[in-house]
């Protein structure tokens, strides 16, 4: 009887030994990086700077650009958030700017911009995040980037 059980046990230690080695020898994928909410907003503030200062320019093509960005951005608040709020105050507010840089109109560009920033504050306060408030920018923080319309 020893034998067999000597046999047995001897299998028994050479699986797990085997699975241990396995298991320690294949690395495990990392889960892809998911930005916060933070991160995303962060860059949507970005987005919004460059965005004014494309459309104060009368650089359509770049305001253009951003706003597109700005949508994807929001695309992204939006999983995050769930429901419609991002829709709710923002959506009317990015069509009429996308209008408004379609028909190349910086009269019409300034309002639907100040609306979008309206937009962006209402729903801060929606979300309790009142002390959050987004203003139409002053500076140019991107010295490294032109504005002017290229030739």
């Amino acid at each position: 009887m020893k034998p067999i059980f000597a046999a047995l046990i001897a299998g028994a230690l050479l699986a797990t030994l085997k699975a241990s080695a396995q298991e320690g020898s294949t690395p495990q994928a990392a889960a892809p990086y998911e930005p916060g909410l933070g991160e995303i907003m962060a860059l949507q503030q970005m987005r919004h700077i460059k965005l004014w200062f494309a459309g104060r320019a009368g650089n359509w093509p770049l305001a253009d650009y951003e706003i597109d960005e700005l949508k994807e951005g929001f695309d992204d608040v939006n999983k995050q958030l769930g429901g419609d709020t991002v829709e709710k105050a923002v959506g009317g507010r990015i069509s009429a700017l996308e209008k408004a840089i379609e028909a190349k109109d910086r009269a019409a560009f300034v309002n639907a911009f100040d609306k979008l920033t309206a937009g962006c504050n209402s729903c801060h306060h929606m979300l309790d995040h009142a002390f959050i408030v987004i203003q139409r920018p002053t500076l140019l923080p991107y010295s490294n980037q032109s504005f002017a319309v290229q030739k």
